[in-house]
């Protein structure tokens, strides 16, 4: 497995998305340093809202190309079927590319952090003091770890699907509205069962309480109140947020293997 988790690094070295990296850090850097603009009461606070943001849309975005590319390509290529002719099992081979996928996004979410932290520093340079500083420590990579747990859920999914699927490009598309339901689901429940609308709440709920044990609800790993406003969050709400995270990615690549492993190629 682990030459298996090595040819991935290779391979997303290599391939284009990996200067679609520091393209994106340079972008981070400029958009939240130039949002920070808008606020010369909170610059700082501004920017790092507005770099989390893209930091999350940027490793989900990152984790559904590296997965087209190291795993579904090559399933549609066949050329999986030379590896696999090689005395490696199945798992093994599964299991190498999703971790050698989510430790690419490891890498990725610490660049386009120290990116976000120089333009957070920046944007308050030709600001007077704010009262409030943000956190650009433990809480802003407390929080960043939470943004990279999401996109592996992300990508086990994706893994799973690129495991049952015959058509090259419906694992990206189907990760990424997987990544759309998840990060919408809480905040839809939320508004349903707050009763503002009675028929909309009568209607809905039921249907969206369904919903809600088939998708996690990725809103849940959103932490950034911690490092802009130093609000620390409930440790019990955070251990469960990434625990849950955790038992369905493992669910995830567990059915993947398990699909994968039964699959047959012609």
């Amino acid at each position: 497995m682990w030459q298996i988790i090595l040819a991935t690094w290779k391979s997303g070295l290599r391939s284009r998305y990996f200067y679609g990296v520091a393209l994106l850090a340079v972008l981070l850097v400029i958009t939240a340093y130039l949002a920070s603009s808008f606020s010369p009461r909170a610059p700082r606070t501004v920017a790092l809202d507005v770099g989390l943001s893209g930091l999350r849309i940027s490793l989900v975005l990152l984790g559904l190309l590296w997965v087209q590319e190291a795993f579904s390509r090559e399933v549609d290529r066949k050329t999986v079927q030379l590896l696999l002719s090689y005395p490696l099992r199945r798992g093994d081979y599964l299991m190498g590319r999703f971790f050698g996928v989510v430790s690419l996004s490891a890498v990725a979410a610490v660049a386009l952090t120290l990116a976000l932290i120089i333009a957070a520093v920046a944007a308050g340079l030709q600001y007077e003091a704010q009262q409030y500083l943000p956190s650009l420590g433990v809480a802003l990579w407390v929080a960043v770890f939470d943004v990279w747990l999401e996109s592996v859920v992300v990508v086990a999914f994706t893994v799973f699907m690129s495991a049952i699927s015959t058509t090259p490009m419906l694992p990206f598309v189907a990760g990424a509205g997987f990544a759309m339901a998840g990060e919408g689901l809480g905040t839809a429940l939320e508004y349903v069962l707050a009763g503002g609308d009675r028929s909309l709440s009568a209607a809905n709920t039921p249907i969206l309480q369904a919903i809600h044990w088939l998708l996690p609800d990725l809103s849940r790993l959103d932490w950034r109140l911690w490092p802009m406003y130093q609000t620390v969050p409930d440790p019990q709400s955070v251990l469960w947020a990434i625990v849950s995270a955790l038992c369905y990615t493992g669910v995830l690549v567990a059915l993947a293997v398990w699909a994968f492993s039964r699959r047959e190629f012609s």
